[in-house]
């Protein structure tokens, strides 16, 4: 179905682009530093399921939208604003609760995926990001090219879900640690918020191009 040597090589760079630090493994961070171990791997589950629906929407074609729909792109791109400035509100209000509370609270869990999902399919540079990346590993000539795009796309998926993984884990038992002391419980609610803020704003400033 693929090209041996054009797989191989997508690997590589996927690899390359999953391992390099960007909004979705900060994102992952911030969940796994305000819920622990089990928010940030679900927050990776979240990012990656919503990742799958891209990939299966570079597949049908349909991420080609934005090049004819800029309207599409900038909808899609305040509600992601909107949304991560109100993670970090939440993030920032609950700066005061303390550490037994935050741990055992619903919102690092039973929300990590969730809010996982939505920041990601929110984000319209994700999708461009399909549409620019993915034909670049594609073999026409092989046929099936919906079929190729689709397997390029669950590799990454799974590639990026496995490393996202590894550092929602690490990042949650490092910050269930920390969050022995309330000072420093306090403190990480505001790195988080600080971080679901900065992501707003990066997305504010970003273009199609």
């Amino acid at each position: 179905m693929v090209d041996i040597h054009l797989y191989a090589a997508f690997l590589i760079a996927a690899f390359a682009l999953c391992v390099t630090p960007g909004p979705d493994m900060m994102f992952i961070v911030a969940m796994g530093g305000r819920g622990g171990p089990v928010a940030g791997v679900l927050a990776a589950c979240g990012v990656a399921s919503a990742m799958l629906v891209h990939a299966v929407a570079a597949a049908l074609g349909l991420s080609a939208l934005f090049s004819t729909l800029p309207t599409l792109y900038q909808v899609l791109r305040w509600a992601g604003v909107a949304y991560l400035l109100y993670l970090a509100v939440k993030a920032f209000r609950e700066r005061a609760v303390p550490a037994e509370e935050t741990a055992a609270g619903g919102a690092g869990k039973r929300q990590a995926f969730w809010q996982g999902a939505i920041t990601n399919l929110l984000n319209p540079k994700v999708i461009l990001f399909f549409v620019a990346f993915l034909p670049q590993f594609v073999a026409p000539e092989l046929g099936r090219v919906p079929g190729q795009f689709l397997l390029l796309g669950v590799t990454l998926v799974v590639m990026g879900l496995l490393v996202d993984g590894f550092i929602g884990l690490a990042s949650g038992r490092l910050a269930a640690f920390l969050r022995r002391s309330e000072r420093v419980n306090r403190w990480l609610n505001i790195v988080s918020g600080t971080v679901f803020a900065g992501l707003a704003l990066r997305l504010a400033a970003s273009s199609p191009k």
